[in-house]
């Protein structure tokens, strides 16, 4: 999601504005052009375990698809939300709930928020000033409410998993948007302005920004916090990272981080292995601290979508694109051999039969990769794209990929960005909404995290049809409570997922019909159906 034209002779052409590609990812145009230099209901009275069918519903048996379906919400230089910097406290909240909407009209189960930019935060935090981005202002001032708190309970109320999207090292934006490498414009909170030594501005020029050193162990520990603050005080459901980490190259302006590397590396270690080490370190620690903090908490990175090729290395992908791995230090192959992450979801924003870094080609590279691991593998789909002239003029071009995923045993996607969706140019979304999200999916389960599998439910009955034709249903959760619900419904030889929905909420069933009735814990552990419930018309 970046442009850059070094020796490799591709013209990318863009539709995203040259502001909005400097504030996020990379995906595409880095490898093509790139060469280096509601009210919780009374617990009802138990009547005893009630003994359920694993998988069957009346007889027949039930079937959901299980993936994960997101999208990111970008709140850098305003993005997707809010719409504009300072708005009122009430606008900001419905402009987020309109998003919500958004997501559950596309039978998504995940929502991934931006909530740690370029070193301010979202929420209330020891370690960083307030967001400009949601202020308005660089003062560091209280806008006088929580977002993190009412963004994570809404998407929780409508069953959304929360992934706080964190970005480790950046220390700001460019100028005029954001404060640049001026020290003096930055908020009077910014820990850089206390620990000036942990900076690096880079590029030099006006697109220039400070970061804070990977290499000084203090930074790093700082950052680490400053992240991990957000999961102590918050029922976060995943932590998320996308692909930046050291910054992608200007030319053959070196990051300058000599004096570090001087003091920090180990004798003989080279600067490249020596910035690869710092990442991974990164990426290992809060693996760890997360899980000493909160077991059930997911951990995940979106990175570029190319290792490396197999030109420059065997074990690469058939690419001919930027190398994660030697340029931005991102050594994306080890974090999921050794594990470090529950999910990888690569940014794979090339078309169908592109020359450099074919969709086709890179895909089956990172299922290979995550075979035989407990990693689960999403794909970062590139919707800011479509429209753009040659393959992407085609509406179905993610709707071809996605059936590539099903193909290679994927497990989700994620879709940028959140105004892209909504958007819905040439009916992309619409077509491949219909094709593959037309009903809900539940999380794939995490065997490498807590299992909590619930008891078995009981559906009790059925009330009412009010006019909205949902009917209230009576449920006995059993002794051991869920976080979440799944509703089936018998339909001739096999009873298909029609709802879902978290515990704090009732179900109800869409209609006349037999029902069952499932709960699942948070790592998506699902316990066997409840006995059947029919509702008459």
């Amino acid at each position: 999601m970046r442009l850059r034209r070094p020796p490799l002779k591709i013209t990318v052409i863009v539709v995203v504005t040259v502001i909005a590609l400097a504030a996020i990812g990379v995906g595409l145009v880095r490898a093509a052009t790139y060469a280096p230099p509601a009210a919780k209901p009374s617990a009802p009275a138990e009547i005893g375990p009630v003994t359920g069918a694993t998988g069957r519903c009346a007889g027949v048996p039930v079937a959901a698809p299980r993936e994960l379906r997101g999208m990111w919400l970008t709140t850098v230089t305003n993005i997707d939300w809010p719409s504009r910097p300072g708005l009122p406290e009430a606008q900001v909240k419905q402009e987020y709930l309109d998003w919500l909407a958004l997501a559950q009209a596309q039978n998504h189960n995940a929502i991934f928020v931006h909530v740690r930019p370029s070193g301010d935060a979202f929420w209330p935090s020891k370690y960083a000033p307030w967001s400009e981005w949601l202020t308005g202002k660089r003062d560091g001032k209280s806008p006088g409410w929580d977002p993190m708190q009412f963004m994570i309970d809404e998407a929780h109320k409508r069953n959304l998993e929360f992934h706080a999207w964190f970005n480790p090292y950046r220390g700001t934006q460019p100028a005029p948007k954001g404060p640049g490498a001026d020290f003096a414009k930055l908020a009077p909170d910014h820990p850089l302005l206390k620990h000036k030594e942990w900076a690096i501005s880079y590029p030099t020029g006006p697109k220039a920004r400070l970061y804070f050193d990977p290499g000084i162990p203090e930074a790093r520990k700082f950052v680490e916090d400053s992240m991990l603050e957000a999961v102590q005080k918050y029922d976060v459901d995943g932590v998320h990272f996308d692909d930046f980490f050291y910054p992608y190259p200007e030319g053959t302006q070196d990051f300058g981080d000599n004096a570090s590397y001087a003091k920090y590396a180990r004798p003989g270690q080279s600067k490249a292995a020596w910035r690869r080490a710092n990442v991974n370190l990164l990426v290992h620690e809060m693996d760890q601290r997360i899980k000493q903090l909160k077991p059930w908490v997911k951990f995940g990175i979106s990175p570029f979508g190319i290792w490396r090729n197999a030109r420059t290395d065997p074990l690469g992908s058939d690419s001919k694109g930027l190398q994660s791995n030697d340029e931005i230090y991102a050594d994306t192959r080890t974090w999921v051999l050794e594990g470090w992450v529950d999910y990888i979801v690569p940014q794979l924003y090339w078309a169908i039969g592109f020359d450099k870094a074919a969709y086709e080609k890179v895909l089956p590279w990172w299922s290979k990769l995550v075979k035989g691991t407990d990693v689960q593998l999403y794909i970062g789909q590139g919707d800011y794209r479509v429209g753009e002239k040659g393959p992407w003029s085609d509406p179905e071009q993610i709707d071809r990929q996605l059936a590539l995923n099903d193909q290679y045993a994927v497990q989700g996607s994620v879709h940028f960005s959140a105004k892209q969706i909504r958007a819905d140019k040439l009916g992309s979304v619409s077509r491949y909404r219909k094709r593959h999200y037309a009903t809900p999916a539940l999380i794939p389960p995490m065997k490498q995290l807590p299992n909590g599998t619930p008891s078995t439910p009981r559906l009790v009955s059925a009330g009412k049809t009010p006019p909205t034709g949902l009917v209230p249903l009576e449920v006995e959760p059993g002794k051991k409570k869920p976080a979440s619900w799944a509703l089936y419904r018998v339909e001739g030889g096999k009873a298909p997922l029609v709802a879902t929905g978290r515990s704090t909420t009732p179900p109800s069933a869409p209609g006349p019909g037999t029902y069952c009735l499932s709960g699942l814990d948070r790592s998506g552990n699902e316990s066997p159906v409840s006995p059947p419930l029919t509702i008459r018309p």
